[in-house]
């Protein structure tokens, strides 16, 4: 992991994700993007200017939206679905699960503007439930990318693979956090900083804030672990054991909510292997409705920002030590 800056430049990933699209079209891909009334949301409008047939509007009607990606995929295209995640995993749901996952579709669904980036409007907007509705499916890979290298490389590996994908979405811009030379491997767990002190995990756009709570804490003397889990299934669950065996603390940050998301993920891993370690997971509360409003103000009231990861990582370390010394 680069050293973070505030000064650092900031690109819209979704710009990375429709850039990608014309260049893996004009080297001979044969892509369709399917969309909901979601040519704003998905940023498309460049890759529509360059090959107007390639883009498909259903309208408000995500249901069909699944149907006729699946059936381009049976004809022989790369099917993509670009629309905001809550109404993509919630209206289109048995879709998803019988025609893309069961039927092992060749389609590529981009969960937009995923966790809370519709801030004020609230709960019926909020994606927080997408990664676990997706991990509760069989069938389906389930991938997350937190900067622009990893976007770009995520959605080359997709069109890569044949089978289905969910790719859970950020609206926002974010600084690059990986090096030129780093390489999206599907199942790794990316282990962006090295620490013994105490581990952190963290999943999209809330690794960057991850990143400089790290910063933080090694101002302080505690080192911390630092795990982007871009790759949510499969996963490398031995990495993450052997991290948690070091430093026997643990904190899981995600703008999802802790029931069926990393949180939950991490903690039946340390529940499968009996660890003994302090475990604080960040995210929206487990049976709750996330709060509405300006997104940085929510992010900062679940403590899911800079200083909310900092506070709960040192207090994993802090009860880690205590205990080792007990």
């Amino acid at each position: 992991m680069k050293k973070m800056e505030a000064t650092e430049p900031k690109i819209d990933l979704r710009q990375v994700m429709v850039q990608t699209f014309i260049e893996e079209v004009e080297a001979g891909r044969n892509i369709v993007v399917v969309v909901s009334d979601s040519t704003s949301t998905s940023k498309i409008a460049p890759f529509r200017n360059r090959f107007p047939e390639r883009v498909v509007d259903v309208g408000i009607a995500e249901q069909n939206l699944v149907g006729i990606a699946v059936g381009l995929s049976l004809g022989g295209y790369t099917a993509v679905t670009a629309n905001a995640a809550p109404f993509l995993v919630a209206r289109a749901n048995e879709q998803v699960k019988n025609d893309v996952c069961y039927s092992e579709a060749n389609v590529k669904l981009i969960g937009l503007n995923a966790g809370v980036c519709y801030g004020a409007l609230g709960s019926t907007h909020h994606a927080i439930d997408d990664i676990s509705i997706m991990r509760g499916l069989g069938n389906i890979l389930i991938l997350a990318p937190s900067d622009p290298i990893e976007t770009e490389q995520i959605f080359r590996f997709a069109f890569e693979y044949q089978g289905p994908v969910y790719i859970r979405m950020d609206n926002g811009a974010y600084p690059q956090i990986h090096s030129n030379g780093s390489r999206f491997r599907l199942g790794a767990v990316d282990v962006l900083r090295r620490g013994n002190d105490v581990t952190i995990t963290a999943v999209g756009s809330v690794v960057y804030e991850a990143c400089l709570a790290a910063q933080d804490l090694a101002q302080l003397g505690i080192e911390a672990e630092l795990l982007n889990i871009s790759s949510i299934r499969p996963i490398d669950r031995e990495a993450i054991v052997s991290s948690i065996k070091k430093t026997a603390a643990v904190v899981t940050v995600e703008e999802h909510s802790v029931h069926g998301g990393l949180g939950s993920l991490v903690a039946e891993i340390v529940a499968a292997e009996a660890m003994q370690t302090r475990l604080i997971r960040l995210g929206i509360p487990e049976g709750s409705f996330s709060k509405a409003g300006p997104r940085e103000k929510i992010r900062e009231f679940y403590g899911i920002n800079r200083k909310g990861i900092f506070r709960a990582a040192q207090r994993a370390e802090a009860s880690a030590a205590s205990k080792a010394k007990s």
